[in-house]
């Protein structure tokens, strides 16, 4: 047992006696009103934070773009079009050898929040799966849970590489995560929209 019966009774009058005492005390009895302000900020302070808590949670606005950038298959350069083209588009260059349009679709990055061209870089490129029925992708089509299910009926791939491959499987999730990499100052990149 840590006290016999009636010691604490004298441990919690020693320690009355000593707060009665102590300099804290008579600060406290000399200077009531900042003892009451001190007070009051704190509730206020825990009644803020009681009601943000409580608040229902703002959706994330998703930022729809006019324009997206596109990837020449012929140049390897980059251009603009409309946010909305599905590719493969037509591209600056021309048709591929095989007359399929040369535009597919670019994502490019960069760390910082004002980039130049040398600046960015191209992390992936993409296109419509077209073996996939109904696709929101290939038809051109919006859904608002299209965030959600973003990688379904999307082939990328990076610029070196010669295989497209789903989105969503583990070579796409692959070549997302190395894209998000942060840099050497901890940075991670964001998506970097044409002008």
């Amino acid at each position: 047992m840590l006290f016999r019966p009636g010691e604490f009774k004298y441990l919690l009058y020693d320690i009355k006696q000593y707060w009665e005492q102590s300099a804290a005390r008579q600060w406290i009895n000399r200077n009531p009103r900042i003892i009451i302000g001190i007070t009051a900020a704190s509730v206020f302070v825990l009644l803020i934070i009681v009601i943000a808590q409580l608040a229902p949670e703002q959706p994330v606005e998703v930022v729809n773009y006019k324009k997206a950038w596109f990837y020449d298959l012929n140049t390897g350069r980059l251009f603009v079009a409309k946010s909305d083209a599905v590719p493969p588009i037509k591209a600056p260059s021309g048709p591929l050898p095989n007359g399929q349009p040369a535009g597919v679709k670019a994502y490019v990055f960069s760390y910082s929040y004002e980039p130049n061209e040398s600046d960015s870089f191209i992390g992936f490129l993409e296109i419509p799966n077209r073996q996939i029925k109904n696709s929101s992708v290939a038809s051109g089509e919006t859904k608002s849970d299209e965030t959600n299910s973003w990688g379904q009926g999307r082939l990328i791939r990076r610029v070196t590489d010669e295989q497209w491959v789903p989105a969503n499987s583990n070579e796409g999730r692959a070549i997302l995560r190395e894209v998000y990499l942060p840099n050497e100052n901890g940075m991670r990149p964001h998506y970097y929209s044409p002008r």
